[in-house]
């Protein structure tokens, strides 16, 4: 069973219709992952054994600015979603996973946790939060026969980078996507769907000795340029 977790219902059952139809068995829950007793009141209605047995974080927002141009609220929006929000999710989990033996934790970070990139300062702070709560989180829950892993994707061709395009270049929309796509060597951003193949095999038995790993999937990004 597929539980997907969304702030947006339309969103969530749409990708919960998408897994059904593919075959497998999916429910959609709204869920603020922000709010702790929000999250744990959702993950207290999952029924045992093995409530969450796997757990990919991957809710996050950004933001673009240095830090002059980055709020004290732009700070907190980006923290309470990017980091509280994973730790939430973890928090509700663990417990479970626990309880059944072990399980999986695949968090979503990004190049800019270990890259310094330019205008992302708060953006950058959260995803070197989650790559640290990564690392902890793999380490203390060992004895467990909990695996906890990240991935951090260059840009990923996503409806959010095509918002951003809209409002940001408007009219210039194709240049600027082209640019953003050449800042990876291999000339183009990720396809969602190739995160999630690597998610997948996080999570699969294929990866039983993988743990305390961040995952660059960045086309080049790091060790190219040049």
């Amino acid at each position: 069973m597929v539980r997907v977790v969304d702030l947006n219902e339309k969103d969530a059952n749409a990708a919960a219709q998408e897994i059904t139809e593919a075959g497998a068995c999916a429910t959609a829950h709204v869920c603020d992952v922000g709010n702790q007793r929000s999250v744990t009141e959702l993950f207290q209605r999952f029924p045992a054994p093995q409530a969450a047995n796997i757990l990919v974080n991957c809710a996050g927002i950004s933001h673009i600015g240095k830090l002059e141009s980055t709020t004290e609220t732009d700070f907190d929006r980006i923290f309470l979603v990017n980091v509280k929000g994973i730790y939430n999710c973890m928090y509700a989990a663990i417990g479970s996973m626990k309880a059944n033996g072990g399980g999986v934790i695949v968090n979503m970070a990004s190049i800019a946790a270990t890259a310094g990139l330019a205008d992302r300062f708060a953006y950058s702070m959260s995803k070197g939060a989650v790559l640290s709560m990564t690392l902890s989180v793999a380490r203390d829950y060992l004895p467990h026969k909990i695996r906890c892993n990240c991935i951090s994707p260059a840009r990923v061709h996503t409806a959010f980078v095509d918002g951003y395009l809209k409002k940001n270049y408007p009219g210039r929309e194709k240049e600027m996507f082209q640019k953003l796509s050449e800042t990876q060597p291999i000339g183009r951003m990720a396809d969602p769907e190739e995160v999630a193949a690597l998610a997948l095999f996080l999570c699969s038995d294929e990866a039983a000795f993988i743990t305390g790993t961040d995952y660059p999937i960045d086309g080049g990004f790091f060790n190219l340029h040049g």
